[in-house]
């Protein structure tokens, strides 16, 4: 496996930041683990960054180690057991077309989450979720790479501790795992999550299927949401934050019109682009970085914004939105490094 040496990333990162790794190379096949893995423990002192699509990434600057992009390619229906169906997929297949893959089998359970950009083996790191759907809802298991013993392990759901937006791979051992391929769990007989405002009106009275919500989905994404490929962005670039029921109620008082829903486990979910639209940031830019007129959740690169750039920027949407409702905000994206946020000659949590 050829390891580059000053590798640009701008095709790579989906800002298209003109960022450059230190080294790089590409793993097609799981044999090509063992190189890697000889390579790390001759270079201790280098960090190592897993790279899938590099849609949910902002690099402030130039990364010092070893990126690795994981193109493991797989796609196999494994069985059913009379109510689930079993898919496994490589870490390195893209996202959507797996969906879409999904879907012409006949399987249904990933609609959802259509259009949602990266790779199979980022998806149960960021758990990510979209109208009404989390990837746990549909998790398995999967197989991650140790980096330390340089042996495969089986991840069972209550293994990977997912949250909002959140796993055991991304905020307990970040830097430990390489996930190698994800098993899904497929009802045989779905229950259609058309809930969320905007996918029955874009059926437009037709009988649902899984093949009908996802193409909804993506033509509701498609219009909220720029494509990156146009114009750099990692879409959502803000969680939305959890708030505990007597703050929600304080904030609610005080502003009638917030949105909020109420979780099971007792906190409050906020939307954070209300919040951002109150502050007067959507549409609004500085320099080549921007807040998208069309969804204040998403920042975006007009063409030479950096990456501390975008960073700053994000810094002063979440100065604006504490400062004001006493809410922090926190960016769904990995921030490589994470630089202090500064305004106005002054540093910020961050």
């Amino acid at each position: 496996m050829k390891i580059h040496e000053n590798h640009s990333l701008k095709g790579l990162n989906s800002f298209g930041l003109a960022v450059r790794a230190r080294f790089f190379c590409e793993l097609r096949r799981l044999g090509g683990l063992k190189s890697v893995v000889q390579w790390r423990r001759q270079h201790p002192e280098l960090p190592v960054l897993l790279l899938g699509g590099g849609s949910n990434l902002l690099f402030t600057a130039d990364y010092p180690g070893l990126v690795l992009r994981v193109r493991l390619q797989e796609r196999e229906v494994l069985g059913s057991d009379g109510e689930f169906v079993y898919v496994r997929a490589g870490a390195g297949e893209d996202w959507h077309a797996f969906v879409r893959w999904t879907l012409e089998q006949g399987l249904a359970g990933l609609e959802n989450l259509s259009l949602i950009p990266g790779t199979v083996g980022a998806a149960p790191v960021q758990n990510i979720g979209a109208y009404g759907v989390e990837l746990k809802d549909v998790f398995y298991e999967l197989q991650a790479l140790d980096w330390r013993t340089a042996e495969l392990r089986e991840f069972r759901l209550a293994d990977c501790r997912f949250g909002y937006r959140d796993s055991f791979f991304k905020s307990v051992e970040p830097e430990r795992w390489l996930i190698a391929s994800v098993t899904f769990r497929l009802p045989l007989q779905p229950q259609w999550n058309m809930a969320y405002a905007g996918i029955a009106e874009q059926l437009q009275g037709a009988e649902p299927s899984a093949l009908r919500i996802s193409d909804a989905v993506t033509a509701l994404r498609r219009s909220k949401l720029p494509d990156p490929a146009v114009l750099g962005n990692a879409g959502s670039f803000f969680k939305n934050p959890l708030v505990s029921p007597s703050q929600w109620q304080g904030l609610k008082k005080a502003h009638p019109e917030l949105p909020g829903w109420p979780q099971p486990d007792g906190p409050v979910k906020l939307s954070a682009a209300w919040l951002i639209e109150q502050c007067g940031w959507k549409g609004r830019r500085e320099g080549d970085a921007g807040v998208y007129a069309g969804h204040a959740l998403v920042l975006v690169n007009y063409g030479a914004a950096t990456g501390a750039a975008l960073w700053q920027l994000a810094c002063t949407v979440m100065t604006a939105v504490q400062v004001r409702f006493g809410v922090a905000l926190e960016p769904e994206p990995l921030v490589l490094p994470r630089l202090p946020c500064r305004h106005e000659g002054g540093v910020l949590p961050g």
